[in-house]
C-alpha cells in the first residue's frame, strides 16, 4: 500500500561548492543528469509542492528551473567545510519563508529512492517524533569501542558489550545522511535536528551511499546503472 501523503512539504536541498575530496561534485553527471539534480526530481516525485536549492554555485543559480523550484545563494559565511547543516536550513528557512514540513535531500544521496522519501515523510505525519531521518546498518562491532582518557577506558555505551562476542550483539544503524524530515517551526525553535524525540526509515547499504570521493562517485555510478530498466535514457 502507498503510504499516505500529507497537504504540502517543502525540500530543502543543499548543494555547497567548494568540496575538496571530489571537486563539483554536486554538479557533476551522474548518468546523464547533474548530480544535485537527481535529489530535486526526486524530491517532485515524492511530492514535494516546493524545492529549495541552496547554493552558491553559479551554474545552479542561472539555470532556469522548474517553476516550483528555486535556487537561492548561500550567503559565504555558510559555505565553508566547518559549517554544520543546521545553520543552512535555518538560513533556507527563515529567507524562503518555509512553513510546515520541510525535507531535508542532500545531493550526495542520489540512491535514495521516492518511496525511501515518502515513508520518511509517513512517519513524520504519525506526530510521534519531533525529527524522521533514514538510517542503515552499522557494524555492530562499534559497541565494543570507547574512549580513551589518560589510559582509562571509558566504553561508548556499556562494559558488557566490550567483551561480547561480535556475533552476539544487537543490531546497530547509524544515520546514512540522505533524508531529513521535521517540522520548520520546530527546528527553529530547537535551533537544529537534536532531540530525545527521533524517528527512523531504513534504507539498504547499497542506496545509502554517500559521495565524498571519487571512488565513491564511480559506486553510485555503477549501481545506478544496474538498477535502470534495459534501455532506459534515465
Amino acid at each position: 500500500m502507498k503510504p499516505m501523503t500529507i497537504k504540502s512539504w517543502t525540500a530543502i536541498i543543499p548543494a555547497r561548492g567548494g568540496s575538496k575530496g571530489l571537486p563539483q561534485k554536486n554538479t557533476r553527471l551522474l548518468a546523464g543528469k547533474p548530480l544535485y539534480l537527481h535529489s530535486v526530481n526526486q524530491a517532485l516525485d515524492a511530492g514535494a509542492k516546493r524545492v529549495v536549492i541552496t547554493t552558491n554555485i553559479d551554474d545552479i543559480l542561472t539555470t532556469q528551473h522548474e517553476r516550483n523550484v528555486t535556487a537561492i545563494r548561500r550567503p559565504e559565511r555558510l559555505c565553508n567545510d566547518e559549517v554544520a547543516m543546521s545553520p543552512v536550513v535555518i538560513h533556507a528557512i527563515e529567507t524562503q519563508e518555509i512553513e510546515g514540513v520541510f525535507v531535508l535531500l542532500q545531493p550526495t544521496s542520489p540512491l535514495r529512492t521516492v518511496s525511501d522519501i515518502e515513508a520518511a515523510v509517513h512517519l513524520h505525519s504519525k506526530r510521534k517524533f519531533d525529527l524522521v531521518m533514514s538510517v542503515t546498518q552499522q557494524d555492530s562491532s562499534i559497541l565494543k569501542g570507547g574512549f580513551l582518557n589518560e589510559n582509562r577506558f571509558k566504553p561508548l555505551v556499556d562494559s558488557g558489550y566490550t567483551f561480547q562476542n561480535r556475533q552476539n550483539l544487537p543490531y546497530v544503524v547509524r544515520p546514512n545522511g540522505a533524508v531529513y524530515v521535521a517540522d520548520a517551526h520546530w527546528f527553529l525553535e530547537n535551533k537544529g535536528f537534536q532531540s530525545d524525540s527521533i524517528g527512523a526509515i531504513e534504507m539498504s547499504p547499497e542506496s545509502s551511499i554517500d559521495i565524498d570521493l571519487l571512488e565513491d562517485f564511480m559506486a553510485c555510478e555503477a549501481l545506478y546503472q544496474s538498477t535502470q530498466p534495459t534501455g532506459s535514457t534515465q
